[in-house]
This record gives structure tokens, sequence and C-alpha cells, in this order.
């Protein structure tokens, strides 16, 4: 007969025997697949996605487990780190591009993926219909580059005399680029503005490309909103501010850098919502039930002190309008 001490003993060492993963598979796995290289500016958004699947129950490290991917601002490495999401068994998939998303979504027909995408996704191709998705993918559209004309309008305001736009864009996007070309050019002649792209993919085009700007001395900057332009803002804001070159931006993030003035939803608010979608499906929610979220939530940043550092006077009507100005 086995004692009650001794039996005791004996399950404590069973538990310990227990592989690593069969303990992992105790809790609800998620897949977090992003473009960019995890960087301190993530965290927000990681911190609101948390939040939202804490709010409805799940705890990431007690019932929750997360896998995240970084493509280290490789978009070609986003189908690999598809794969391997998809090999660990995540239950859902929440990607924070359209490039992340069309990885996942080759990937596997089977597991949710939850998108975060600038673009709209039914002209992407991601799915067929906002009202309600036919594949494994939902998500949210926050409408970045479907604001191309709002914020030449804005830049075009705070700027009456400028005629000659730079607008940054990374070829390597290709998506991005076309949609934002596009747009660009539909509505800046009726502006009076004239457009002159620029083109980066890296650091060191990135400093290239302000070279250039400074022989060629355009009156303002528009900068094209994209994961990896957001991961190197410090360097754009940076760089544009040497330049004394005016500069209008898709994030709030750019603005709190330094930027000018910046025009975009709140991104943060995106990454909430995709949380709560994906807390659903780990409710068993079916993807078909979730219709693709437009964000309705958008910020209007002014730096007035980098304002006053260029020597540009802001009109109170315009100032009246921001969200929040950065003294």
């Amino acid at each position: 007969m086995i004692r009650r001490r001794e039996f005791i003993t004996l399950l404590g060492a069973a538990g310990a025997a227990w592989p690593v993963g069969a303990k992992a598979q105790a809790r609800l796995v998620i897949g977090v697949l992003d473009s960019r290289a995890r960087v301190a500016a993530i965290e927000d958004r990681l911190r609101a996605l948390r939040q939202s699947l804490s709010d409805a129950g799940y705890e990431e490290g007690k019932n929750l487990a997360v896998e995240y991917r970084w493509g280290q601002n490789q978009l070609d490495r986003l189908p690999e780190l598809a794969r391997e999401l998809v090999s660990v068994g995540v239950s859902v998939i929440v990607t924070s591009s359209h490039e992340a998303a069309f990885a996942a979504k080759t990937a596997t027909a089977s597991i949710p993926v939850v998108f975060i995408a600038a673009e709209d996704p039914v002209r992407l191709g991601l799915v067929t219909s906002l009202a309600r998705p036919t594949s494994n993918l939902t998500g949210v559209n926050f409408l970045g580059n479907e604001l191309t004309g709002k914020r030449l309008d804005l830049l075009r305001q705070l700027l009456p005399t400028a005629n000659r736009v730079a607008i940054l864009v990374s070829p390597a996007s290709v998506t991005n680029t076309q949609i934002t070309t596009r747009d660009a050019e539909a509505v800046a002649p009726a502006m009076g503005l004239h457009i002159q792209f620029v083109n980066a993919d890296n650091i060191d085009q990135i400093d290239a490309v302000f070279a250039s700007l400074e022989r060629d001395r355009p009156d303002a900057l528009y900068v094209d909103l994209l994961p990896f332009f957001s991961s190197r803002r410090v360097q754009i804001v940076q760089l544009a501010s040497k330049l004394r070159l005016p500069a209008i931006y898709g994030q709030r993030q750019f603005a709190e850098a330094g930027g000018l003035i910046s025009y975009g939803a709140d991104i943060s608010d995106a990454w909430r919502q995709a949380g709560t979608y994906a807390a659903h499906i780990l409710k068993g929610v079916k993807v078909a039930e979730l219709p693709v979220i437009q964000s309705s939530k958008f910020e209007f940043i002014i730096n007035l002190a980098t304002a006053r550092a260029l020597g540009l006077t802001v009109p109170p009507t315009f100032l009246a309008r921001a969200d929040e100005v950065i003294e």
C-alpha cells in the first residue's frame, strides 16, 4: 500500500517529467505575425492587443500563450514565419499588415486570421465582402492609404504657398505604393501641387533620399504609411528637421517624435479591436460572423514646437481642428 505522502511525491515527480510541450498544450495559443522588428514603439499596440484579450478572460502566461514572429522588415520572410505559426498549432493568427495577412492566408485555409490592414481588404483581395467574410480571414481596416487626399489637403492648408511635394514610398511594398501613387496623382492637380515620388526600402536608402531632397529642395514632404517607415520614424523625422522640411505623416508616433503634423487612424485602437476579434474566435465564434471593421477613430496631431522651429505660423483655426497639440 502506498502511503499518502508517497503518493503525492510520485505525482510531483510525474509532473516534473512531463514534457514542456505537453504543459503548453493546456493553454490556448495564438500567433502574431508582424513584418517589422520588435521595437519599443510596437509595445503600446501589443499592450492594446493583450488588454482586449485579458478583458475577454485570456491572460498571456496564464491560460493563453502567444507565439510572436517578427519579419525584421524583410517581407520575403513572412511566408516562412506564417508556416511556422501553423506548425505550432495556433488557434488564430493576428497579422499587422496586408503582406503578413496574405502570407498567413497562403499558409492556412483553416486557421482563422485576424488582419490589421491599412488598405481596403476587398480591393486587395483578402476578403470578398466586408459584411460577411467567406474565407478564414477577417479583421480591421484602419483606412491608412485611403487618406492620401486628406493628408495632402491638410499640408496644403498649412502651407498655402507650397507647390512641390515629395512623397516617400517603398517600392518593396508594391500595393501601398500603387495606391498612394494613384490617389496622390488623382487629387494633386486640383490642389495645385506638383508631386515627386522618392523611394526607399532600407536605412541607407532613406539617407540617400534625404540627400537628394537637400539638393532638390521641395516645399514639403509626405511620408507614406508603412510599417518600415514607422520603425524608422526617428531617423526620418530627424532628417526632415535637419533640412527644415515641413512634413506630414500617417501616425501620431511621428508627431510625438518631432514630426510636424500627422493624420490617421488610432492604430493602437485597431490592435485592440483585433484582440477582441481574436477572443471571439477563441470562444468559438465563426469568422463569417465577424464582419471586417473599418476604423472610425482618427487623430490629427500638430507638433507646435516643430512648427515654431521651422518658422511656420499655424493659424488658430487650424490649431482648433487638432485632436492634440504638442507644445
